[in-house]
């Protein structure tokens, strides 16, 4: 058996050079789907999305398009479909991807790249990122002690270890306090430096992370670690076999300082025009083809916006020097964090 702390277990089993989930030449979409994948039609809201902080930012002479955790591209691809000539030639587009090359097939404008850019503007748009940036766990011991739960990477089966270290110990009375015997805590301080690191690229625009997460007032009472195979959830055990993931933090991810929306991916999308209405019946009759058409885009807009499904994920929408877009703006809730 080989224990040790869940951070550096999933940062091997994920990422590592040799055999890390990551580095697999299927991606992301051979074992599990994400709103990219479910329609084209949410590639086309974070083009919407785009033109919106194109025009927020006075169309600028250059443009950043930057996709962190891209997968394969799909994100990227799709949104420079949707996008009209104009923006496209101003367009800088970027995938960020720490575990894969280049993908084949991406448009010849994107600049593949390990490392988020720096001084750009534009729109930021991190999907289903976090939940993959590795974190410790920890639960309280029957003396009322915060400990790191350890795993045997061989098995997934868990013990009690150490107790934990004093930013850990700050970071979960500030963003998630357990009291309680049994009490469970998911330390987020990573996904809260990745993103803030992740943010400071940006010199101008906006930046937003879609992603399972929640707030202090709904943190969950049981782990949201979770694998996926092929597909399938199964039980998370960090020997490279599976994804691992667990939900995010929300509010403590914001980067301080700066004008933040928290909602929902079902109300961010409905304001960005995706609906999962389905089309007057009349139309049958006078454009059988478009009918179908519609009611198609009905299916693929109701599944994104499913407030029990993709429609739960949360959205942290942040400002970096910029008035906010129109139809975030049109949502209301939007704070500006102290420092």
């Amino acid at each position: 058996m080989t224990w040790m702390r869940w951070r550096p277990a999933m940062e091997q089993a994920l990422y590592a050079p040799e055999g890390g989930f990551y580095r697999r030449p299927e991606g992301p979409a051979g074992h599990f789907r994400t709103s990219v994948h479910a329609s084209p039609l949410f590639a086309r809201a974070v083009a919407r999305l785009l033109l919106e902080v194109d025009a927020a930012l006075g169309r600028p002479e250059e443009l950043a398009l930057v996709d962190v955790g891209a997968g394969r591209g799909e994100l990227l691809t799709g949104v420079l479909a949707a996008l009209p000539d104009e923006v496209l030639a101003r367009l800088r587009p970027y995938g960020v991807e720490i575990a894969a090359d280049r993908p084949a097939g991406l448009p010849s404008t994107a600049l593949w790249t390990e490392e988020v850019p720096r001084g750009v503007s534009g729109l930021l748009f991190a999907n289903e990122w976090l939940d993959n940036v590795p974190l410790d766990f920890g639960a309280v011991d029957g003396d009322g002690v915060l400990r790191y739960v350890e795993v045997d990477t061989a098995t997934g089966d868990e013990r009690l270890g150490g107790a934990v270290d004093e930013a850990d110990a700050a970071w979960a009375a500030r963003w998630w306090p357990a009291p309680a015997p049994g009490d469970l805590v998911e330390f987020g301080a990573p996904r809260d430096a990745a993103w803030a690191s992740a943010v400071a690229g940006l010199e101008r625009g906006l930046a937003v992370a879609a992603d399972y997460g929640h707030t202090a007032a709904r943190r969950p009472l049981l782990t949201t670690l979770t694998g996926f195979r092929a597909g399938r959830e199964v039980r998370p055990v960090p020997d490279g076999s599976c994804d691992l993931t667990a939900h995010v933090a929300l509010d403590a991810v914001a980067a301080p300082a700066l004008h933040s929306l928290w909602t929902t991916q079902r109300e961010a999308l409905r304001a960005l025009g995706v609906s999962g209405a389905r089309p007057p019946l009349a139309l049958a009759s006078t454009d059988p083809v478009g009918y179908l058409r519609a009611l198609g885009g009905a299916g693929e807009g109701a599944e994104l916006t499913d407030p029990a499904g993709l429609g739960a994920f949360g959205w942290l929408a942040q400002a970096v020097r910029m008035p906010v877009p129109e139809t975030l703006a049109g949502l209301g809730g939007w704070q500006t964090l102290g420092s």
